[in-house]
């Protein structure tokens, strides 16, 4: 064997170090006056947001908001005009596609794949970030528990294509799951589901938070986010309306001015839950 094929070889053997998870409370991302142009029009303008360890930030508005955009940017899927996106205190730039991987896993809204996987190599690909690690030990482990979890086990054989919308999803919401990262971008997580299994996707989502990862979801239901988010962001026409806790955000007087449509806040007559309603005026 030849020097070189020698010196490649001891680099794919050795294993890399795992990244430290940020402590509940501590910021995994930020977005430092963040702005995204779409041709001559500008569709995310001067955002500035924390994402903390430990809590559900939902990411809700009308639509063409920002909301997508802004995740993407949060991911490094998009390109930015301006500000900066840093991941566990440093930009997204001095990061590898391992790195990024190793520290945060992005659900996006389509969920394609391009050869004839079944929904069990899916989910696995999750794992492909700790190959070189300590952790590629724990692949069969993570795989079984995200497939239980969100309720895919029954197709695990079957072919990715040939599964519903809201199959693809779930066996997609698996795979970021069995990618164990600190921090989960999900982008409209709940959109081709049923009402069970929306609660139960974000169920998942808010347990993830109390295990210590910082979660990120894109919703259109501002129910749910009422329900299970820690924090809310209200984007509006590429800016930032309103960040705080539902309490504080979800409020009839915002909520109708951002949505253009009379909006009800409401306490639930039994728990005192918030409940969030279009109004109607029959």
């Amino acid at each position: 064997m030849s020097a070189i094929a020698r010196r490649v070889q001891s680099i794919l053997a050795r294993e890399l170090p795992v990244p430290t998870p940020p402590a509940p409370g501590e910021v995994s991302m930020r977005a430092v006056g963040v702005s995204v142009d779409r041709g001559r029009r500008r569709v995310l303008d001067e955002v500035s947001l924390d994402v903390r360890a430990g809590e559900v930030l939902a990411l809700v508005g009308p639509n063409g908001a920002g909301k997508s955009t802004l995740l993407a940017a949060l991911s490094g899927d998009q390109a930015l005009a301006g500000g900066t996106v840093e991941l566990d205190g440093r930009p997204l730039a001095d990061w590898t596609g391992t790195d990024m991987a190793q520290r945060r896993a992005v659900l996006p809204q389509q969920h394609t794949v391009g050869f004839s996987f079944t929904a069990t190599q899916v989910v696995r690909m999750g794992r492909a970030p700790w190959l070189r690690t300590p952790l590629r030990d724990e692949d069969d482990e993570a795989v079984r528990e995200a497939m239980s979890a969100c309720d895919v086990e029954i197709f695990a054989d079957r072919s990715f294509a040939a599964l519903s919308g809201g199959e693809r999803s779930r066996v997609a919401l698996a795979r970021v799951l069995a990618q164990r990262t600190g921090t989960l971008l999900l982008d409209e997580p709940t959109a081709a589901l049923d009402l069970g299994h929306q609660e139960a996707v974000m169920s998942l989502a808010r347990d993830r938070a109390r295990a210590g990862a910082a979660v990120v979801v894109v919703l259109h239901d501002l129910a749910l986010a009422a329900a299970y988010a820690d924090t809310v962001a209200v984007l509006a026409d590429g800016h930032l309306a309103v960040h705080g806790s539902p309490r504080e955000v979800l409020t009839e007087s915002l909520l109708s001015r951002v949505y253009g449509h009379p909006v009800e806040v409401l306490a639930h007559p039994v728990t005192g839950a918030q409940l969030v309603l279009p109004h109607r005026s029959e």
